[in-house]
């Protein structure tokens, strides 16, 4: 057994060959007997129905294999921009990542975004140029981009003959290449090799590995390697830099238990697997485990006892480990240090919890899902509302971002998503796995809202006894972006630290949700300036129905504002159009940018609304012929510009109507 473990993930944009080189990769170091083929469904990794007919990856999945005495395990990531959680939650396990990059397409929009999300959860990453064997190869143009997107140093350490043509060959570097190349790259990042350089010497290949390991490891350099997944060409030359220079899991050990559960799967014998990647300790079968929210760790940063009567973390017992050989799992039993397993048996397992102990998480976001879509049972039948809902929020289990929601006694369900090729894939596996078909509707915008000005507000719940809560609130608008914090302790003879630990999980879990028009609240601070509960009358949960009538209270003394979601697009068209395409841009309310002019061929970026450009695809399609190439990542929120009118039908019972909310809270309304 390879006492060194590597945990790599395989990014890039749809169509780069990321699983064609997770497949020679297997293929090279003896996990598989043969080569499979992404357009015939015969990949290791390509184990969905959905994935084999469409010959794309909708699944984050995991495979082992040993090279040079190193396990290597990796975790073949989605490239479509509707499965980038996928690639999100596969970050969380981690310890470098690989970027595929077409020689012939370049640096795409995802690619951006990927290279950002790494950047911004420090995690090191090597860029294999790929499909260099493709007429219009231009592996130097590549790295052109690659540096005008990224802050790191590029190394290269393989150079290429024939290119564009099916002769290609990738050759490693020798000692003297890697030597004099590596002393030029790293004077910009160490001292050493800066006066090596400045002294017209060489480091020795020796001393410039050294310190190429510590420059990748600190995320300021990138080895970029080049060849053809295809044909299995500069793979091997990829896996001996990966074993060689890129950082073990002992980067990220800890002293203590400690593990991230980065994926959730659903089996109809084993039930709720938890994908686990351990960073320190060892788990085996049987074993007790605590499980921890990260939100326990920053619940309440000035508030220790009122996190810890909020969250109290839950114990579950191990029932099956599974560790993987090659895209296979075997019953292990148990997990080492440093390794990913395929848990069973821990029931309450979500994804971006901890096993053990708190470890750190990284902020870096690749999904925002700016559409809402309805679902219902493709006959119309109400009966089977409640089994599509159950069937509907498993598979938000696995894709948290679907975020369902049905309220018991509605004819509707509602999901997020992230565009057209999702919800196919979303209906096929209700086919397949639930046996269940269904009908979504047109995709509509999910907007938001927030505070309009700073402004108090609260509840007094203590009538019809027995009962007593008192909440009161303060909000602050804060700017674009920001998000939601939750702030104030009050002392405890005033409330009880359990007590305050209620109202913040339904200021979390009830009010964000639903503002005055129906939206998610968002980019505020709240914080705490009252409450108050009595020895006697006060029932358990009496915050549960006092803090959303004084969430509602402070919303309407404040007034909310409508934000619309925006969207950053980049078109490249021949220039004839540009008038035209810039029209159209005009019509959808954006803001664009001058275009630029190239060899008869026009660049540009605009800011658009989502709401008004969801068919500028369509559009320019039919404007330039299928010449137009477009691409769009999400931008951010900002004020509606066309009223208040985006309303959304509320769920459940408004707090603003204190009677009926009381009596629906207190299970006496139907």
């Amino acid at each position: 057994m390879a006492n060194t473990i590597h945990n790599i993930g395989i990014l890039a944009h749809v169509d780069a060959g990321k699983t064609t080189l997770t497949e020679q990769l297997l293929f090279l170091t003896g996990a598989l007997r043969c080569v499979g083929s992404v357009d015939e469904g015969t990949t290791a990794t390509d184990s969905l129905s959905v994935e084999k007919q469409r010959g794309i990856s909708v699944r984050a999945a995991s495979a082992a294999c040993e090279w040079n005495n190193v396990k290597i395990n990796i975790i073949d990531t989605p490239g479509h921009i509707d499965f980038a959680g996928e690639v999100e939650r596969a970050l969380l396990a981690l310890d470098y990542a690989v970027v595929v990059v077409s020689a012939c397409d370049g640096v795409r929009a995802h690619t951006e975004n990927i290279l950002h999300s790494l950047q911004k959860a420090n995690i090191p990453f090597a860029v294999f140029i790929n499909k260099t064997d493709r007429t219009g190869s231009d592996m130097q143009a590549v790295l052109h981009e690659l540096k005008d997107v990224c802050e790191q140093s590029f190394l290269p350490l393989s150079t290429i003959a024939n290119e564009g043509t099916p002769q290609v060959s990738a050759v490693a570097l020798s000692d003297a290449d890697f030597a004099k190349t590596a002393t030029e790259v790293l004077a910009d990042l160490c001292e050493e090799a800066e006066e090596a350089f400045l002294c017209d010497t060489l480091l020795s290949a020796n001393r410039a590995e050294v310190l190429a390991k510590r420059e990748i490891a600190a995320c300021r350099l990138v080895p970029v390697l080049c060849g053809s997944a295809k044909l299995g060409i500069g793979v091997k030359e990829t896996a001996d830099v990966l074993t060689r220079f890129m950082p073990s899991a002992d980067r990220r050990k800890t002293d203590d238990l400690c593990g991230i559960i980065y994926k959730i799967e659903h089996d109809k014998t084993m039930g709720k697997i938890a994908h686990i990647r351990l960073f320190g300790g060892e788990l085996e079968n049987r074993k007790e485990v605590t499980l921890l929210s990260p939100a326990f760790a920053s619940a309440h940063t000035d508030a220790d006892a009122v996190a810890t009567e909020e969250m109290p973390p839950a114990k579950e017992k191990i029932s099956q480990i599974k560790t993987f050989s090659g895209a296979k799992r075997t019953d292990s039993g148990r997990i080492r240090c440093g390794d990913i397993a395929a848990v069973s048996g821990l029931t309450s397992a979500k994804t971006g919890m901890f096993v053990g102990s708190l470890g750190s998480l990284s902020d870096s976001a690749l999904v925002h899902p700016f559409l809402r879509v309805r679902v219902t049972p493709a006959d119309g039948d109400a009966q089977k509302i409640p089994s599509l809902a159950a069937a509907l929020r498993e598979l938000s289990d696995e894709e948290p971002y679907l975020d369902t929601k049905w309220e018991n006694g509605l004819t509707e369900i509602t999901i997020n998503t992230t565009g057209k090729i999702q919800l196919e894939v979303l209906d096929n596996l209700l086919k397949e796995r639930y046996n269940m078909q269904a009908a979504f509707s047109p995709p509509t915008v999910i907007y938001k809202e927030t505070p309009s000005a700073a402004g108090t507000g609260g509840a007094r719940y203590t009538m019809p006894k027995p009962c007593w809560a008192c909440v009161d609130f303060h909000f602050e608008p804060m700017p674009r972006g920001y998000g939601v914090s939750y702030h104030g302790k009050l002392p405890f003879d005033q409330c009880q630290y359990r007590y305050q630990a209620h109202i913040h999980t339904s200021f979390l879990n009830t009010c964000i949700p639903q503002g005055l028009y129906g939206w998610e609240v968002t980019d505020f601070k709240c914080t705490l300036i009252g409450g108050e509960h009595h020895l006697i009358h006060t029932h358990p949960l009496d915050f549960f129905v006092a803090t959303p009538m004084a969430f509602m209270n402070t919303l309407q003394n404040t007034g909310s504002t409508i934000l619309e979601p925006l969207l950053k697009i980049r078109i490249t068209a021949p220039a004839e159009l540009s008038g035209k395409i810039l029209g159209e841009i005009v019509k959808t309310g954006g803001e664009c940018d001058s275009p630029v002019m190239h060899l008869n061929t026009m660049h540009t970026e605009a800011i658009v609304p989502v709401a008004t450009s969801m068919d500028l695809p369509t559009k320019l399609a039919v404007l330039s012929s299928g010449k137009a190439v477009l691409s769009q990542q999400f931008y951010g929120y900002r004020e509606c510009r066309d009223g208040p009118e985006h309303i959304s039908p509320r769920r459940g019972v408004d707090p603003l109507d204190r009677s009926k909310w009381i009596l629906w809270a207190r299970g006496a309304y139907q």
